[in-house]
């Protein structure tokens, strides 16, 4: 990964994260973990960001009294570094409880390209 494109991810998760705290503070939280499920997506191959990104998910679901998500966001924490070390992580995944942690899930065409991944399935 070169550092233009981890330039282009961190501009990415910043933008995401600052979307979904307007999200948040507009008590719109659905679309506020819509944000968070992109950022996740994103930050999901780097230990740092991928941690990060459960932690907002963790005080999102903290702030909605969300129980089953916050449960799940902790485990999800102590998760990602396993996950990261090892190189098995679910590519795609939302992050989310209400998914498994070890599903892969269809990324979308924006995030492919942030990711420097083709955005049709058929190119690779």
């Amino acid at each position: 990964m070169n550092s233009n494109t981890i330039i282009s991810r961190d501009k990415f998760l910043a933008e995401e994260y600052r979307r979904a705290a307007k999200a948040s503070d507009e008590q719109n939280f659905e679309e506020a973990w819509h944000h968070l499920e992109r950022a996740h997506v994103v930050a999901q191959n780097r230990l740092g960001p991928h941690c990060v990104s459960h932690w907002r998910m963790l005080e999102l679901a903290w702030r909605t009294r969300d129980l089953r998500e916050l449960v799940g966001q902790i485990f999800r924490l102590f998760l990602a570094p396993i996950g990261n070390i090892t190189g098995r992580l679910p590519t795609g995944n939302s992050g989310r409880s209400n998914v498994s942690a070890f599903a892969r899930m269809e990324i979308e065409p924006e995030i492919r390209r942030v990711l420097g991944l083709p955005t049709n399935r058929n190119d690779g």
